[in-house]
């Protein structure tokens, strides 16, 4: 059963996984921006090293940019 779609109509697997996708290069943006806002606090705050949220911030958003590209790639289904 696919889950309704913009008009009303609903969407098989590729399009569920696109929806997906899209919302994990969203959060992906946000996660880019956080990383850069912490960035200019240390740097106003005076700061000489890298906060340590930030190396956080950014390994969880290079996780979050490999679950988008994943869902992106073609169906490999040479497992079948």
């Amino acid at each position: 059963m696919g889950v309704p779609r913009s008009g009303g109509q609903t969407g098989g697997m590729a399009g569920e996984l696109d929806d997906i996708r899209a919302r994990l290069e969203r959060i992906g943006e946000e996660l880019a921006d956080l990383a850069i806002e912490r960035l200019r606090e240390s740097i106003d705050a005076g700061g000489s090293e890298l906060p340590v949220d930030e190396k956080r911030i950014t390994r969880a958003r290079r996780a979050v940019e490999k679950a988008a590209n994943l869902l992106r790639e073609p169906d490999d289904r040479s497992w079948d």
